[in-house]
């Protein structure tokens, strides 16, 4: 690996261990430009930034909704977590926003405490992100076995699923939706007769213009052009169809006021559970997409800063109502094959995104919720590691069986109780196998 320091932009120059030492705690963004930064950067990092906007403009809406919120939610973390994200962090190429993995922790701290409850929780996720950067324990959250990683984003990506099947079906509940995911199953089982074709229709068309454009069209935006068509084939047709305008009435065209949570002790012990669990996924999530980052790009980033840029992110995204920010690892790959070159890139992906608020925000309300749902549904068949999986199942059952107990309980509890677990397991083989 190499790391960016010194010469021009493009240009990858080994270092010593002073100098590593030295930059520990130097955004990447402050490392380029005083490396030196041109116009014809700055239109790669263009190009590349409108690129993910695209991308990320109808996923940070269905990440929203699916969590529980409403989508202008979603658009404020990417414009606010994203922006921070890119101009703070240790990644050249690293994409902020809300991301799929958290939908599960964001809908139950949702449920448990209200949405002032998931901004205070996010706010205090941000200071303990930012403090773990600070005590420099970014290089830990390696140490997290990979058949634990394998098993809890396969369960999160079931857990989307299962989220999703009521838009996506346009089912109606004889009561709420239950939380846990057994009961919700069930729930779903016996709502089965309430299925809408037109809802239904809507949700698998995005599910396959989104393969056909990937499949035969792999440069274009086939996210934001299958709910674009699902959108205008709703509303051309009149199809019955749930709408973000008929159950959010739409989306706000500015970013509301900054403001501080309530900090008062009685709620911040309430929800400390949960910003604990956002500040360890959260952790995870954002180093696994720079380690990502770096093996597409053969540079490498700085675990620490990062993690103090997330922490900062975070907070920041609370202040004006956001939800969790991490690093995503779809928006980042998407990044680098846009060919950008530095952290502007990411910033102006939040600006873009900014601008669509600003001029355009009324036509979000004719986007139907299973045209959202069958988005997320692509997004969370992505999510699970099939081949790691198939690996891990005809090489390793060691790691089988620690990916299998992993995703039990996540499925069975929650994302803490699976990884846990896990670990335990995990620790226990090496040390009974210590030869493995």
């Amino acid at each position: 690996m190499w790391e960016d320091h010194g010469g021009p932009i493009g240009q990858q120059t080994p270092m010593t261990d002073a100098a590593k030492a030295s930059n520990l705690y130097v955004p990447k963004l402050a490392t380029l430009l005083r490396a030196g930064y041109g116009l014809s950067d700055l239109r790669a990092d263009a190009v590349a930034g409108l690129t993910v906007a695209i991308v990320a403009l109808p996923l940070s809406m269905a990440i929203a909704i699916a969590s529980g919120v409403g989508p202008e939610r979603g658009l404020y973390t990417a414009i606010v977590g994203g922006f921070l994200v890119s101009m703070l962090g240790g990644s050249r190429f690293q994409i902020g926003g809300p991301a799929g993995a958290f939908i599960v922790l964001v809908a139950g701290t949702v449920h448990l405490h209200g949405i002032e409850g998931l901004v205070l929780a996010t706010f205090l996720s941000g200071l303990m992100l930012a403090a773990g950067g600070l005590l420099r324990l970014g290089n830990l959250i390696r140490l997290i076995p990979g058949p634990v990683t394998v098993g809890f984003t396969a369960g999160i990506a079931v857990i989307i699923l299962a989220s999703q099947v009521r838009d996506l079906l346009g089912l109606t509940l004889a009561g709420g939706e239950p939380a846990e995911f057994g009961p919700k199953v069930a729930a779903l089982v016996q709502a089965l007769p309430s299925l809408s074709l037109p809802a239904a229709a809507v949700a698998f068309s995005v599910v396959g213009i989104i393969l056909a454009v990937r499949r035969w069209r792999p440069a274009w935006p086939a996210l934001l052009i299958a709910v674009g068509l699902a959108s205008g084939a709703a509303v051309l047709l009149n199809l019955p169809v749930e709408t973000i305008g008929s159950k959010f009435g739409g989306v706000p065209n500015h970013l509301p006021l900054p403001q501080l949570p309530d900090l008062s002790l009685a709620k911040v012990m309430a929800v400390l559970p949960a910003a604990a669990a956002f500040t360890l996924l959260g952790a995870i999530e954002s180093l696994l997409s720079a380690v990502v980052a770096d093996g597409m790009s053969g540079r490498r980033h700085r675990s620490n800063m990062e993690l103090v840029a997330q922490g900062v992110a975070n907070s920041g995204a609370a202040l004006f109502g956001g939800m969790p920010v991490t690093g995503t690892i779809a928006r980042t790959a998407t990044n680098v094959r846009a060919g950008a070159r530095s952290p502007v890139s990411g910033m102006l992906h939040s600006l873009y995104l900014l601008a669509f608020m600003l001029v355009a925000a009324p036509l979000a309300a004719y986007v139907p919720l299973a045209a959202l749902a069958g988005l997320l549904v692509v997004v969370a068949w992505n999510m699970v590691e099939k081949t790691e999986i198939a690996h891990l199942a005809r090489e390793n059952r060691g790691g089988a069986a620690v990916m299998a107990v992993t995703l039990a309980l996540t499925l069975a509890h929650d994302l803490i109780a699976g990884i846990g677990a896990g670990c335990v397991l995990a620790l226990g083989l090496a040390w009974i196998r210590p030869s493995r």
